[in-house]
């Protein structure tokens, strides 16, 4: 049995495909403020054969101020359908380092009825480092039919998290620093209170990966464990903004838990609300 994600490809095995009809490339880079990185330019500058520009906060719900929110699927089909891409497609995602916002973009795919998404391994800091091909021009790819069909149950919104609070129906695994989540280091968006949500298990991000590369399943499944999530019950992931959060959904599944759901506003809309349930200090005993 194969210790690596089924979801992950090498840069070996993307750099055979490239060129195949049925095959998709997506720079889905983003970056915060603080990693001081230009997703666009770094597109410009050079990407990988063949890929597209995907860009969280532009393929977004715009009738909300909470940032890079899950659009309508019309919206998202239009958007990804001017890319060339169907649902029937191989997806393969990348971003800068390797596993920080690729993992949102195959989560976002997947969960608008795309079947074959996958995330590169490494990312494009991976590939340029081994000295593989890189093109400067962007594509103009034929616009398709991309046939939307959104997994609703795999989005939580507000209300539904404030259930889940209440009631303890599922699992909540927060990906932001260790700090952030005990309420010892201050949010980087202002306005926001600092701490995590009741009975929240705290999984930093980069737990998950080391050189860009997603760790092996053992790897994954025990700093899962470690954190007091139990693999038989259902799971919520969050995040800062919603797009490390979708690190731990990749995790999950390809550890084949499929009962889990991500938390679009994440601690954006929770931290800056004023009712909100917010406790301090490290994850709450169970």
């Amino acid at each position: 049995m194969s210790e690596t994600s089924r979801f992950v490809v090498s840069s070996d095995w993307l750099a055979g495909e490239l060129g195949a009809p049925d095959l998709k490339i997506v720079d889905a880079s983003f970056y915060l403020a603080a990693q001081n990185r230009n997703a666009d330019a770094e597109y410009l500058a050079g990407h990988i054969p063949g890929a597209v520009r995907f860009d969280h906060d532009k393929v977004a719900d715009h009738s909300t101020s909470l940032p890079h929110m899950v659009p309508s699927p019309e919206v998202f089909a239009e958007a990804v359908g001017r890319l060339g891409i169907k649902e029937t497609d191989r997806i393969v995602i990348y971003d800068g380092p390797g596993i920080f916002s690729a993992p949102r973009g195959w989560w976002l795919f997947r969960t608008m009825g795309a079947q074959n998404v996958f995330v590169l391994d490494g990312g494009l800091d991976g590939w340029k480092a081994e000295g593989r091909e890189l093109e400067t021009t962007s594509p103009s790819p034929e616009p398709v039919t991309f046939d939307a069909k959104v997994r609703v149950d795999k989005i939580i919104d507000l209300q539904t998290m404030l259930g889940i609070i209440s009631d303890g129906s599922a699992q909540i695994a927060d990906a932001r620093s260790a700090g952030r989540f005990a309420g010892t280091e201050p949010e980087p968006r202002a306005d926001m209170r600092s701490g995590h949500m009741p009975g929240a298990r705290s999984l930093p991000s980069g737990t998950f990966s080391a050189n860009g590369k997603l760790r092996t399943l053992p790897e994954l499944r025990q700093a899962i464990e470690d954190a007091g999530i139990d693999f038989g019950k259902p799971i919520v992931t969050s995040c800062g903004s919603g797009i490390t959060a979708a690190i731990i959904t990749l995790a999950l599944e390809s550890l084949g838990h499929e009962d889990n759901a991500l938390y679009d506003g994440s601690w954006t809309e929770w931290g800056s609300l004023e009712d909100t349930p917010i406790v301090t200090g490290p994850a709450d005993p169970r």
